[in-house]
């Protein structure tokens, strides 16, 4: 690969401080030096004094840009990739579901697509909202995609994934859910408290068990309450747990987003989108799964109301999220990079803007706007105009 430049550009690290504008140089899908200058003729981006931030990394997106994830197809996730590059993401989770019994060869098709990455974003694997989760907090996930845990259904999911399951989404109260959830993390999997009926203590052996991270938290699962404390106050006492945080002002009310956020800091939240098809498009309808949807001000609800997900792409949540909480971008860098890095066990690789790693890039406005992205130091989107 030959080797690319970014010059004028304001190295901002989650955390961190900007720098002076410098150069940036990009060798091999990795970043090769920070400072110096552009030699004569080499390929060039100019900044322009705009920022240099580590990609973004969304570890819950089920659609974007018209197509869903669960399709399966080639299409399908370099829809999906492309659209989220336009958002600075630099890497997600294909977020789909498993049909005990049903048609499941969407799986076996992602996992397959992996090692033959598409355009845009880079697919890091599969994060499945079930099956084995509490038909009563399903949410916006059908009947026919929730079972019993069942170590059958784990083969077979095991099976069709193989390395590429990073992620899982399990209600702990379940009979038999505490052996699965060991079973994910000695696997390598991360096990995701979510969509779950459990109260305090049925949390606690989750965690004790393996859980480490939670599925948008408080969304699909029991509230506070003084005498019942539920599955939060569990949540948030174990250090080692991390939880994705939709900071879209309409999943959690924006008083939500500021305790959550001075509960348990930056260091412990993972933004997410939890993005439908609508993501990129227009407001209007919609179908997931066969069922219609409707797309309104970023916000995806079925028909009843229901709260589906988002049309929002990363740099709004991130916006909303800094908006809503008083933090800086650079503080707001950390639950967008560093804890979702972290979640994934990527951290060595990805995440900061440091001679060595991975060339995951935005040049990023201060007013969040996305110029360019590149994954692995290949170009995958730059804003064409001014």
């Amino acid at each position: 690969m030959t080797a690319l430049y970014i010059s004028g550009c304001r190295l901002l690290n989650p955390g961190g401080e900007p720098s002076p504008p410098t150069v940036v140089a990009v060798d091999q899908g990795r970043i090769a030096a920070v400072g110096g200058a552009v030699p004569p003729g080499a390929e060039r981006i100019d900044a322009a004094g705009r920022f240099l931030v580590p990609g973004f990394i969304d570890v819950h997106v089920q659609g974007a840009g018209g197509a869903i994830v669960m399709e399966g197809t080639p299409q399908a996730l370099r829809t999906v990739s492309a659209t989220q590059a336009r958002y600075g993401v630099t890497g997600y989770l294909a977020t789909t579901v498993y049909r005990p019994g049903g048609d499941n060869d969407h799986l076996d098709a992602i996992a397959a697509g992996l090692a033959d990455p598409a355009p845009g974003a880079a697919c890091l694997g599969i994060h499945l909202e079930g099956p084995f989760i509490a038909p009563a907090r399903k949410g916006m996930i059908r009947s026919t995609c929730i079972g019993p845990p069942d170590p059958g259904v784990m083969v077979d999911i095991r099976r069709r994934c193989g390395a590429a399951l990073r992620m899982m989404t399990i209600a702990p109260e379940l009979p038999g859910s505490l052996a699965v959830i060991s079973a994910l993390a000695a696997g390598g999997s991360v096990a995701a408290f979510g969509h779950s009926a459990a109260d305090y203590d049925q949390t606690r052996d989750g965690i004790a068990s393996g859980i480490t991270h939670v599925t948008h938290l408080f969304n699909a699962m029991t509230s506070i309450h003084h005498r019942q404390p539920g599955p939060a106050l569990a949540l948030f006492e174990a250090a080692q747990v991390t939880a994705q945080v939709i900071s879209d002002g309409v999943h959690l009310h924006p008083a939500m987003v500021r305790l959550v956020r001075r509960l348990i800091g930056d260091g412990r939240i993972a933004l997410i989108t939890d993005g439908m098809q609508a993501m990129g498009l227009p407001d209007g309808d919609y179908e997931y799964d066969g069922v219609a949807y409707t797309a309104r001000d970023g916000a995806a609800r079925y028909c009843d109301g229901t709260l589906i997900g988002t049309a929002c792409g990363f740099t709004r949540i991130l916006g909303t999220y800094m908006r809503l909480t008083g933090a800086s971008l650079a503080e707001a860098l950390v639950p967008a990079v560093s804890v979702p890095a972290r979640v994934l066990g990527l951290e060595q690789r990805k995440g900061k803007v440091q001679v060595g790693m991975d060339a995951d890039l935005v040049v990023l406005g201060a007013d969040l706007e996305v110029y360019a992205t590149l994954v692995e130091g290949r170009v995958v989107y730059r804003r064409t105009g001014r």
